[in-house]
């Protein structure tokens, strides 16, 4: 069963001239459960609008979008209640101790009383937070914040996750954290859509990766079938081939 479907979406912003960008343009692609997708491309591929749009917080030019059979348009409630969402510079309130954030979001979610500290306890627990959800989120170090974000996203053990530059400037090992659960969440049936600018890890990690390009989705399949098609291993040289950019980096220096 596909979770996520996105049919044709297209988003269109004004320009200071007075015309016109599609920063997406017709992109359609669906994920399964269980399954890690990888939205990949350069920037200004269109990868945050997209994923913008199917979280609901950008509204499509035209196109639809669901999530667990959810409309994101009509149905945005209930798309909440499935979704975690979780980027790179996601907001924390800074006053707050990471425990305190995480019981405060998970009474958000409807759990009361010992319930919502309980919730809260385990994510701390699981994502390795102990050593510092005492302290203030304005005090914590980079890879700290992460882990404290990815734990808000999981409060309400939601089955789709989306995931936008999820490991941008963290050290080596708060990387590694952050990897290992995206594998443990594929493991227990979630749906991720993940967009990252490191591409060994999406090799290492994507079930199926979707390939962006000006707004558009200019190849899409596991890494064998893309590597078939561009007759290349890598891929960064999967990309460069198929888009072209190749012959254009090769007769710049000729």
């Amino acid at each position: 069963m596909d979770l996520v479907v996105a049919d044709n979406l297209v988003k269109v912003f004004p320009t200071p001239d007075g015309g016109e960008k599609r920063a997406v343009d017709g992109l359609s692609f669906c994920v399964g459960a269980g399954q890690i997708y990888g939205l990949l491309g350069p920037n200004g591929a269109g990868k945050t609008t997209t994923l913008r749009m199917l979280s609901g917080l950008m509204v499509p030019t035209s196109g639809t979008a669901s999530l667990a059979g959810y409309d994101v348009a009509t149905q945005a409630q209930e798309v909440k209640r499935v979704l975690g969402f979780l980027t790179a510079n996601t907001g924390l309130y800074q006053r707050l101790s990471a425990r305190e954030l995480l019981v405060y979001f998970a009474r958000l979610h409807g759990h009361e009383g010992h319930a919502a500290e309980a919730r809260a306890d385990h994510l701390i627990a699981w994502l390795n937070i102990g050593d510092f959800s005492h302290l203030r989120c304005g005090a914590l170090s980079t890879g700290q914040k992460q882990r404290v974000n990815i734990a808000r996203a999981l409060v309400a053990d939601p089955p789709i996750l989306i995931m936008d530059e999820p490991t941008l400037g963290l050290d080596v090992l708060s990387n590694r954290v952050i990897l290992d659960f995206i594998r443990r969440e594929r493991q227990a049936g979630k749906t991720i859509i993940l967009s990252t600018h490191y591409l060994d890890e999406a090799e290492a990690m994507c079930d199926k990766i979707g390939l962006l390009h000006d707004g558009r989705l200019v190849a899409e399949g596991d890494l064998n079938t893309l590597q078939r098609e561009a007759g290349e291993q890598r891929l960064s040289s999967i990309f460069l081939k198929l888009i072209h950019a190749d012959q254009a980096v090769g007769a710049a220096g000729a």
